[in-house]
């Protein structure tokens, strides 16, 4: 990064462990653009839950030419929010997915005007965290829980419709950066 990596907590007290994790997976981000011309995290621990535990929550802000990358990892009903190291992992693979996308852009490998593929949730596996989806036509493509955005895994069901990126992974095609499309995600 150009602009060196701020970090900051709020609602808690600061800690070198954490902040070192944040900043060895600031440094992974590099390797998929050294365009990065700054960087803000913000690891937050917003409620404090006595009998439920505390669930982090983890903002990225990522300052690109021309654009700027925003994540918000929130809790929500993750109960593996707890541990801070799987709220921080799911951020920066969120932020490295969206550098990804960026990439391919500034290359030209995927042009802005084009919208992008569309299919539906066909199959779903949620305890091993992936699933299928059915193109147009007829063609299956792999997901993985991560490549959902906003962390909306949890809220797909067979059937729905998603706009989704699709590149070509170790075992065939595969989605990234998919998400619900429709009125609140399903077809109607």
């Amino acid at each position: 990064m150009k602009i060196p990596l701020q970090v900051t907590f709020h609602n808690m007290d600061h800690s070198d462990e954490i902040e070192d994790k944040v900043r060895t997976e600031a440094e992974r981000l590099e390797d998929f653009s050294d365009r990065i011309m700054s960087g803000r995290v913000v690891v937050d621990l917003p409620h404090r839950h006595h009998k439920e535990g505390n669930l982090y929550q983890v903002r990225i802000d990522l300052k690109v030419p021309g654009q700027e990358i925003v994540v918000k990892r929130e809790p929500g009903d993750d109960a593996d929010y707890r541990d801070i190291g799987i709220a921080i992992r799911d951020a920066f693979d969120e932020a490295r997915r969206q550098l990804e996308d960026f990439v391919r852009l500034q290359r030209g490998h995927v042009k802005a005007h084009e919208p992008q593929p569309h299919g539906r949730v066909a199959r779903l596996f949620p305890e091993a965290g992936y699933g299928f989806l059915e193109t147009p036509d007829g063609r299956e493509v792999y997901f993985h829980q991560n490549s959902v955005l906003d962390g909306g895994f949890k809220q797909l069901a067979v059937g729905v419709e998603v706009a989704f990126v699709e590149e070509e992974g170790d075992k065939g095609p595969q989605a990234s950066t998919v998400r619900p499309v429709g009125r609140h995600g399903h077809i109607g």
